[in-house]
Protein backbone atom coordinates (compact mmCIF):
# COMPACT_ATOMS: atom_id res chain seq x y z
CA UNK A 1 0.00 0.00 0.00
CA UNK A 2 3.02 2.32 0.89
CA UNK A 3 4.49 1.79 -2.45
CA UNK A 4 0.96 2.75 -4.36
CA UNK A 5 0.60 5.87 -2.31
CA UNK A 6 4.32 6.62 -3.39
CA UNK A 7 3.74 5.94 -6.85
CA UNK A 8 0.42 8.20 -6.47
CA UNK A 9 1.85 11.12 -5.39
CA UNK A 10 5.19 11.04 -7.57
CA UNK A 11 2.69 11.16 -10.68
CA UNK A 12 0.53 13.56 -9.24
CA UNK A 13 3.91 15.64 -8.76
CA UNK A 14 4.94 15.47 -12.31
CA UNK A 15 1.48 16.29 -13.96
CA UNK A 16 1.56 19.68 -11.49
CA UNK A 17 4.80 21.00 -12.65
CA UNK A 18 3.95 19.83 -16.46
CA UNK A 19 0.87 22.01 -15.91
CA UNK A 20 2.47 24.79 -14.59
CA UNK A 21 4.22 25.83 -18.75
CA UNK A 22 7.19 27.04 -19.48
CA UNK A 23 8.62 30.09 -17.54
CA UNK A 24 8.61 33.83 -18.91
CA UNK A 25 11.59 34.60 -20.97
CA UNK A 26 13.12 38.00 -20.75
CA UNK A 27 14.03 40.38 -23.50
CA UNK A 28 17.58 40.72 -24.55
CA UNK A 29 19.27 42.79 -22.36
CA UNK A 30 21.43 44.37 -24.79
CA UNK A 31 21.14 47.94 -26.92
CA UNK A 32 19.93 46.97 -30.16
CA UNK A 33 20.62 49.66 -33.01
CA UNK A 34 17.35 49.94 -35.55
CA UNK A 35 18.01 51.65 -38.89
CA UNK A 36 15.12 54.12 -39.91
CA UNK A 37 13.85 53.70 -43.66
CA UNK A 38 16.30 56.61 -44.44
CA UNK A 39 19.21 55.66 -43.26
CA UNK A 40 19.29 56.84 -39.47
CA UNK A 41 20.35 54.79 -36.95
CA UNK A 42 18.33 54.34 -33.44
CA UNK A 43 19.79 52.85 -30.18
CA UNK A 44 17.21 51.35 -28.60
CA UNK A 45 15.99 48.22 -25.95
CA UNK A 46 13.84 45.80 -26.20
CA UNK A 47 11.93 45.56 -22.96
CA UNK A 48 9.28 42.59 -21.48
CA UNK A 49 8.69 39.28 -22.32
CA UNK A 50 7.61 37.27 -24.85
CA UNK A 51 4.25 37.95 -23.85
CA UNK A 52 4.48 41.77 -23.28
CA UNK A 53 7.35 43.49 -25.31
CA UNK A 54 7.84 47.15 -26.21
CA UNK A 55 10.61 49.13 -27.49
CA UNK A 56 12.28 52.29 -25.88
CA UNK A 57 15.08 54.93 -26.29
CA UNK A 58 18.26 54.56 -24.27
CA UNK A 59 16.90 57.52 -22.16
CA UNK A 60 13.35 55.80 -21.51
CA UNK A 61 11.14 57.20 -24.24
CA UNK A 62 8.57 54.45 -25.60
CA UNK A 63 8.93 53.89 -29.23
CA UNK A 64 6.49 51.97 -31.95
CA UNK A 65 6.91 51.18 -35.82
CA UNK A 66 4.45 53.03 -37.78
CA UNK A 67 2.60 51.23 -40.96
CA UNK A 68 5.72 52.41 -43.26
CA UNK A 69 8.36 50.97 -40.78
CA UNK A 70 9.69 54.64 -39.33
CA UNK A 71 10.28 54.03 -35.67
CA UNK A 72 8.29 56.54 -34.13
CA UNK A 73 7.52 57.82 -30.14
CA UNK A 74 4.88 56.50 -28.32
CA UNK A 75 2.00 58.91 -27.03
CA UNK A 76 -0.89 57.44 -24.76
CA UNK A 77 -4.73 57.76 -26.71
CA UNK A 78 -7.57 58.52 -24.68
CA UNK A 79 -7.85 54.79 -23.04
CA UNK A 80 -4.01 55.35 -21.94
CA UNK A 81 -2.66 52.53 -24.33
CA UNK A 82 0.41 53.46 -26.25
CA UNK A 83 -0.08 54.04 -29.99
CA UNK A 84 2.44 55.39 -33.04
CA UNK A 85 2.50 59.30 -32.92
CA UNK A 86 3.92 60.91 -36.29
CA UNK A 87 7.11 62.13 -34.74
CA UNK A 88 10.22 59.81 -36.08
CA UNK A 89 12.40 58.49 -33.02
CA UNK A 90 16.10 59.81 -33.20
CA UNK A 91 18.93 59.28 -30.40
CA UNK A 92 18.76 61.95 -27.75
CA UNK A 93 22.03 63.92 -29.26
CA UNK A 94 20.16 64.33 -32.81
CA UNK A 95 16.82 65.39 -31.42
CA UNK A 96 15.67 69.28 -31.98
CA UNK A 97 14.65 71.68 -29.52
CA UNK A 98 10.57 70.97 -30.58
CA UNK A 99 10.89 67.44 -30.89
CA UNK A 100 12.44 67.78 -27.10
CA UNK A 101 9.33 69.94 -26.39
CA UNK A 102 6.81 67.49 -27.91
CA UNK A 103 8.55 64.82 -25.93
CA UNK A 104 7.75 66.48 -22.38
CA UNK A 105 3.86 67.00 -23.32
CA UNK A 106 3.14 63.68 -25.29
CA UNK A 107 5.95 61.02 -24.86
CA UNK A 108 5.38 57.83 -22.62
CA UNK A 109 9.05 58.15 -20.36
CA UNK A 110 9.75 54.62 -19.05
CA UNK A 111 13.08 56.10 -17.68
CA UNK A 112 11.84 54.15 -13.62
CA UNK A 113 11.53 51.00 -16.15
CA UNK A 114 15.12 50.27 -17.15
Amino acid sequence: MKKFFLMVMMVAMTLSLEAQGPARVPAYPGMIEREQPNGDKVQTYLRGDEHMHWLMTVDGWQLRENKKGWLVYAKPDKKGNAVPSCKKAHNESNRSKCEKRWLEKHGINLKNNI
